[in-house]
């Protein structure tokens, strides 16, 4: 079992290497550059540059999703840390589902009353909230169970995004820029919010991933903190992104 932890553990970290360096390397860099091309350049540089990129991308992504959930069936589940003073009940199993399953409610919410990001701001740290509360307070969860849980959580829509949002949309794209035509609007619109969700929620999911003996913030109300702290950081970035130029 350690050997088998250990292993999923190494391909899960240089999965997730590859995953977030690639979405990090599309919306900090790339997404400066490419308004930079024109229609010509686009055309020989997207269908080359983009399928290699987003094929690694998206694999990187599997990779990752998966062995985390290995390691949460291992480590967790089988190993016996999920809980502080709570055991397996309906209330564990609502909670994960609402960690596995709570994606398509994310995905009609998105669409709709939580379009605006400010809005989703706002929203996303309450209902964060609100999940770790029930998790520690109702669950009865351990720190270390509801703070990689919280990661999972974001993993899980991140990687949804990826295979079921942002890579059929760019597939598409990808096509009507090779055949020098302009991509629906929308279409690009929606790529590029999903994948500007997963970049905000990549930061505070990295914490959980990390900090697990972080005691300081072995707490649901600081773990939020957490969350807006790092989703404040992203935002940063993505504003010292668009000072970076070329020579």
């Amino acid at each position: 079992m350690y050997f088998l932890e250990g292993i999923f553990r190494w391909i899960h970290v240089v999965a997730g290497v590859l995953w977030i360096g690639l979405l990090y390397f599309f919306n900090w860099v790339n997404s400066g550059f490419a308004p930079t091309m024109d229609a010509e350049t686009k055309k020989k540089v997207v269908p080359e540059l983009m399928p290699r990129a987003l094929f690694w991308f998206r694999w990187g992504a599997a990779f990752t999703w998966v062995t985390g959930v290995l390691l949460l069936l291992m480590v967790y589940y089988h190993g016996g840390l999920l809980f502080d003073t709570g055991h397996w009940g309906l209330m564990t199993f609502i909670m994960l589902a609402v960690v596995f399953l709570g994606v398509f409610v994310y995905d009609q919410l998105v669409n709709s009353v939580l379009k605006d990001m400010q809005v989703l701001f706002g929203a996303g740290l309450v209902i964060v909230f609100i999940v770790l509360a029930l998790m520690d307070w109702l669950a009865g969860w351990s720190f270390r169970g509801y703070a990689i849980h919280l990661g999972a959580m974001f993993g899980t829509i991140m990687a949804f995004n990826v295979w079921f949002r942002i890579w059929p949309n760019q597939k598409i794209i990808i096509t009507k820029t090779k055949n020098g035509e302009a991509p629906d609007p929308a279409i690009v619109a929606l790529a590029g919010i999903r994948s500007r969700h997963n970049t905000y929620m990549s930061v505070p999911l990295i914490f959980t991933m990390v900090s697990q003996h972080e005691t300081w913030a072995a707490n649901p109300i600081w773990l939020t903190i957490i969350v807006a702290v790092g989703w404040a950081l992203a935002y940063h970035i993505y504003d010292r992104a668009t000072k970076v130029k070329g020579f």
